[in-house]
């Protein structure tokens, strides 16, 4: 009989980019990398799991965004563009280091590696990874949550609560028209929560969300078993605590195990080293470089001298570390067991699913390796999602998080600071315009409605905390404040035709065709309640 449980979460999150008026566009890199580098390993290793009949279950994350863009079938033609780009690259370095003892075998490791992948893409999932997520939860080995419509940071948006209630009702209706039944639990964008959340979520039917480790001990009153058991809040919903311990072995950049010397390196890619001419197919049209994915090093050490990539050493470090995680989860739960008393803890191990893959390339094989070895080398502990804790545990302590983050300094500090504060003062007013426009065209015509209905899709889009983020961290920044910017500008425009009454129809064609997330929107869900 186990002591306890696990609960593996992985939040699968990009903010929506999609750039019809360009033919090739660099932003939605993030995109088909996070495809190469993630999804496709991800599902590869899970539908091993299942064929080999591996016990497992795993909750994770699939954003409203990510699915649509998943979706797309412009960014997904663009995405097989891109496999066919690889597998050609693949097939050029092949005769490139044909003569080279040490990079010849990694061209050919990639090589393979990149046809596989385009396989998997077309044969096995039909370009269709959402329905194989699908099959997986339907399955009963995932627990696949929402998010917030557009990733929208909900503690900053409290002045509008109709706006909250709008991030929270267009994610919970896109995943039932996605999924076929109402989302278990919700990653809440930047597991950014305030008090009185829990009733639009419960409004929803969603049963549970997550908080940062602070988030559950800082409750009232105090939980009884810190963050190794979920709390309910007063409408009925349970909080889960993010488990310290196990999330410092993986994210921690001095002692994780992404660190370790036999890793791939993340920064050293083709892409920048090889002769310009060579590479230019296969960056940017303009010959900027970027990265391609062909990463002939690994980490080696703090050194600018890097020792070639060994995929088998890295492999074995894999299976060393996913030996020491499982090892570490027993003793800790076995610790946890004793001190709890009646109540079988739950550690909570959540991260952001792009780390297994894309920052860590050998991260879905450790996943691989520690659900295997859970499964049959162990047992103390099970692998659950929160909804299995619940249904076993029904009965927990009743307690009100505050308002809390997983950001730096556990609280707003990432998403409002001098480098973005200025955006919200015009998010905040465009919200209050969106609540006025629903009350005052309750009866819109076709023309109207759909203006209507692209005004909230571009109050949404703006609301994206993956701007703020972007504008904090000082990277891509440019990119971040024209999207802010752009959506905001375009919100105003209808706004002011829609009260002016001179809608213009072609120009409203052409920002349909381009932000066309959420075909199924419906305004009056800004409706004051």
């Amino acid at each position: 009989m186990s002591l306890g449980s696990l609960a593996l979460v992985l939040h699968a999150h990009l903010p929506f980019v999609r750039h019809p008026e360009h033919e090739d566009f660099l932003e939605e890199d993030w995109l088909y990398e996070a495809i190469s580098e993630t999804y496709l390993p991800l599902l590869q290793v899970f539908d091993a799991l299942a064929e080999d009949g591996v016990p497992f279950r795993l909750a994770m994350t699939l954003s409203p965004t990510l699915v649509s863009m998943l979706r797309d079938e412009l960014l997904m033609s663009r995405y097989a563009r891109r496999l066919d780009l690889l597998c050609e690259l693949g097939a050029r370095e092949v005769h490139r280091t044909r003569d080279d003892a040490t990079f010849g075998p990694l061209a050919h490791f990639y090589r393979d590696h990149f046809e596989s992948l385009r396989r998997a893409f077309h044969d096995r999932y039909r370009r269709d990874l959402v329905s194989a997520f699908r099959r997986l939860q339907d399955a009963g080995h995932l627990d696949i949550l929402t998010c917030n419509a557009t990733h929208g940071f909900l503690p900053l948006m409290q002045q509008v609560p109709e706006a909250v209630r709008a991030q929270v009702t267009v994610a919970a209706n896109h995943y039932r028209q996605h999924f076929g039944r109402d989302p278990a639990g919700i990653w809440l964008a930047e597991c950014g929560y305030y008090p009185g959340l829990e009733r639009l979520l419960a409004n929803e039917r969603i049963r549970y969300f997550f908080v940062d480790t602070h988030g559950l001990t800082d409750a009232v009153p105090r939980p009884l078993h810190g963050p190794y058991a979920p709390v309910f809040t007063e409408a009925g919903v349970a909080a889960y605590a993010r488990d310290p311990e196990s999330s410092q072995q993986v994210w921690s950049t001095e002692h994780g195990y992404p660190g370790d010397p036999d890793y791939r390196e993340f920064y050293r890619d083709i892409g920048w080293d090889l002769d310009l001419d060579y590479i230019r197919p296969f960056i940017q049209p303009t010959g900027e470089r970027k990265n391609t994915g062909f990463k002939y090093y690994r980490i080696t050490g703090k050194t600018n001298e890097k020792r070639p990539y060994d995929p088998r050493a890295a492999r074995e470090r894999a299976a060393v570390h996913a030996g020491n995680f499982l090892f570490n989860r027993q003793r800790q739960i076995e610790d946890l067991a004793s001190r709890l008393g009646g109540r079988a803890p739950v550690v909570v191990a959540p991260y952001d699913a792009e780390l297994f893959g894309h920052w860590w390339f050998e991260g879905p094989q450790f996943l691989d390796f520690l659900i295997r070895k859970a499964a049959r080398e162990q047992q103390t502990f099970r692998l659950v999602t929160p909804s299995d804790d619940l249904r076993e545990h029904p009965e927990n302590q009743v307690a009100t998080p505050p308002l809390s983050s997983w950001g730096a300094g556990g609280y707003a500090t990432m998403w409002l600071d001098g480098s973005n504060d200025w955006i919200y003062r015009h998010l905040n007013q465009c919200a209050k315009q969106m609540v006025e426009l629903a009350r005052d065209f309750p009866d819109a015509n076709e023309l109207q409605r759909r203006a209507l209905n692209q005004a909230a899709r571009e109050l949404l889009l703006a609301q994206s905390s993956d701007w703020a983020f972007i504008m904090k961290t000082g990277t891509m920044v440019e990119y971040a404040q024209r999207r802010t910017r752009e959506h905001i500008l375009r919100f105003q425009r209808l706004h002011e035709q829609l009260r002016g009454g001179s809608l213009d129809e072609r120009w409203l064609s052409q920002v349909e065709g381009r932000d066309n997330l959420y075909p199924e929107l419906d305004y009056r869900l800004y409706l004051p309640a």
